[in-house]
């Protein structure tokens, strides 16, 4: 795949600052959830919050979301590797602390959203391929 300025290795996310959590804007929101498959009528696909942001779910895994206006998919080692050659980073939500599985997507999503479709496609055939997730019994108190 192809993507804006290929020739960077690494994106900048927003640096959070202590206390806080980037926030998308309603541009970000709209076009996120633009790029998420109509529902089937089985419920498959659910948004719900993370990390003050919107992610979406498929079978109680995350398989995409938002971080601030960043983007993030999950996808397989091999894959990431690719959208990280493509202007692509590691997903960290906290600086240095990257989450297993998922990287950003290059800068200019909601500008081509194009790529970022095919992305979000296939994160969620990834995504739907693993065992679901399983609820956790509640603490006892």
């Amino acid at each position: 795949m192809t993507f804006g300025n290929a020739d960077k290795s690494t994106v900048i996310m927003r640096q959070m600052q202590r206390g806080t959590m980037p926030k998308p804007s309603e541009r970000a929101k709209a076009g996120f959830l633009a790029l998420l498959p109509g529902d089937a009528g089985d419920g498959a696909i659910t948004t719900k919050p993370m990390f003050g942001n919107l992610a979406a779910w498929v079978k109680g895994n995350m398989f995409a979301g938002l971080f601030g206006d960043d983007l993030f998919v999950r996808l397989p080692e091999a894959e990431m590797a690719e959208v990280k050659r493509g202007g692509g980073a590691n997903f960290e939500p906290m600086p240095g602390h990257a989450m297993k599985g998922y990287v950003t997507v290059p800068p200019g999503w909601l500008e081509n959203a194009a790529p970022a479709q095919k992305l979000v496609d296939r994160s969620l055939e990834y995504t739907r391929g693993l065992p679901a997730k399983q609820k956790k019994p509640p603490k006892r108190r």
